[in-house]
């Protein structure tokens, strides 16, 4: 045993012996910012790793390149006040691994690339610069096709590849051309105290991870003009699973948090804690499978929100997309089960895509239910405002639909949950705040099994047909609700399905009837 522990500390003093720093501008590397950098880097790596590895040193200046590609046991590594900066001309990118994503457009070039490598590093004080804006802008004076089609052949900014050991840490990324950071069937990331500012073109997703393992992002800062934070998986092969993030601040002109959209392979063990969500365009938290993956065993804790515009979205739906087209067959309706969502507070934008807000949305499709997804100790401020017909909007299956917060607006009949198609749904210390009187249910559910409502805080509403309405239900509790004001009933129970439903141990004493049930 002496002599194997003697041989392995030789062997580690001898590798870190061998590595050694690569400076680029040894390779003919010009941080003008104006001359094409993209063979002078790549020889720098190439040399490193040919010598079995180490970094690559990006040191101060402005250093413009095309598409570069990591290779095993190279750590890229830019030091302050070094900027590697993006072509904006297109010819000089490569596409390593082409796909095609939820939108069904060609993607996958990008700037900074590794492909089926190891132990790889991006690190530093340093920035990544791809100057989307104006690649766009140069982009559309040529091609001359609508945005929509024409977007997919600008450049992620880093795209990580079928990789094992993957480090980034410390870095700043900056204005993609398309989607930031994507990381793809790949183990073992770390990614941490990484600042994210990409924003001004479309489809500025921050942190992607598309079918990864062994996942740990820490504290990191993203601000993105799309999902600043968004779990995929675009192929069938690799489950995203074994996944914790902690300690980010999101800002986004989409979600903050979003697993789902492209999710064609499982999602399974992510843990997600201690987040600020704030100034966000769309929902704060979207959980999402409608390509025909099973989504379980997730948690979300310890969130904050401020001026979301629509906290949270939960969809299980049918529109059974593909996005490897030449290696993938469609599959059946997926499953969402066993989630939890605990310790949110949030305060919803006043202007938002629904009108007036809501809360919090939860839909299924026909035949097919969110499984015992859990809300526990969960506390949203609302504008208010909606009215006696808002409570009766019809809200459109979409059964086959994009899954967004619009396609199910622009209103929903409750203010604060809105569930259909569920089962096993639990709601328990559940507080809502609103700045104007609002009529319509703080919760509607329709079309579920065995729901549980538990210790609900309500504010004072006057005119409402009803604090809580069941459609359809079978099984249901509601217990410990306190509310003031004035209502035909604390739950109203419609439907010719409905059954076995319990109402007890609730403070209502201003509202006329605790239970009317309507056939």
């Amino acid at each position: 045993m002496k002599k194997l522990g003697a041989l392995i500390a030789f062997l580690f003093i001898l590798a870190h012996v061998k590595a050694a720093d690569f400076d680029i501008t040894k390779y003919g590397a010009i941080g003008d910012g104006t001359t094409l950098n993209s063979q002078a880097i790549q020889k720098a790596i190439d040399a490193c790793y040919k010598s079995g590895g180490g970094k690559v040193i990006i040191p101060a200046g402005k250093f413009l390149s095309g598409t570069i590609a990591l290779k095993d046991n190279v750590t890229l590594y830019l030091q302050k006040d070094a900027v590697l900066l993006g072509s904006i001309d297109l010819k000089d990118y490569q596409n390593l691994d082409p796909f095609t994503e939820g939108l069904g457009i060609d993607v996958g070039w990008a700037l900074l690339v590794a492909v089926d490598v190891k132990n790889i590093g991006i690190e530093g004080e340093g920035t990544i610069d791809g100057q989307g804006s104006a690649i766009k802008a140069k982009h559309i004076l040529t091609d001359t096709r609508p945005e929509g089609q024409r977007w997919g052949l600008r450049p992620f900014l880093v795209r990580i590849v079928r990789c094992t050991g993957v480090t980034v840490k410390g870095v700043t990324l900056k204005y993609a051309g398309a989607w930031t950071s994507h990381y793809f069937q790949s183990k073992q990331i770390l990614i941490e105290n990484v600042k994210i500012q990409s924003v001004g073109v479309a489809h500025n997703d921050g942190i992607g991870i598309d079918g990864c393992q062994q996942v740990r992002i820490k504290d990191c800062d993203v601000v993105s003009g799309d999902d600043a934070l968004v779990f995929k998986t675009t192929s069938s092969l690799m489950a995203c699973k074994d996944i914790e993030v902690s300690g980010l601040r999101l800002k986004s002109s989409q979600a903050g948090i979003k697993i789902g959209t492209e999710f064609i392979a499982d999602f399974e063990n992510i843990k997600i804690t201690n987040c600020h969500i704030y100034d966000t365009k769309n929902g704060g938290i979207k959980l999402l499978t409608v390509d025909g993956a099973h989504l379980r065993n997730v948690l979300i804790s310890d969130i904050t929100m401020d001026e979301v515009k629509t906290p949270m979205l939960f969809r299980l739906g049918s529109r059974l997309n593909v996005f490897r087209k030449n290696t993938e067959t469609k599959k059946p309706t997926g499953t969402f089960e066993n989630v939890v969502i605990r310790n949110v507070k949030a305060k919803a934008a006043d202007q938002a895509q629904l009108t007036p807000p809501s809360g919090i949305l939860i839909t299924g499709v026909p035949g097919h239910d969110i499984t015992n997804l859990t809300l526990e100790n969960i506390e949203i401020t609302l504008a208010g405002g909606g009215t006696a017909e808002d409570s009766r909007k019809v809200v459109p299956e979409a059964i086959d639909q994009y899954p967004e917060v619009k396609t199910f607006g622009p209103k929903i009949p409750a203010y604060g949950v809105w569930a259909r198609h569920v089962k096993g749904l639990k709601l328990i210390n559940v507080k809502f705040n609103l700045g104007t009187n609002d009529v319509r249910p703080a919760l509607v559910c329709e079309d579920g099994k065995d729901i549980t409502v538990n210790n609900w805080t309500l504010p004072e509403t006057k005119g409402a047909e009803a604090i809580i309405r069941l459609e359809n239900v079978i099984g249901a509790s509601v217990n410990g609700i306190t509310v003031k004001g004035e209502a035909q009933a604390l739950v109203r129970v419609e439907g010719a399905k409905s059954a076995s439903i319990k109402v007890a141990k609730n403070n209502a004493s201003s509202i006329k009837k605790e239970v009317e049930n309507i056939k």
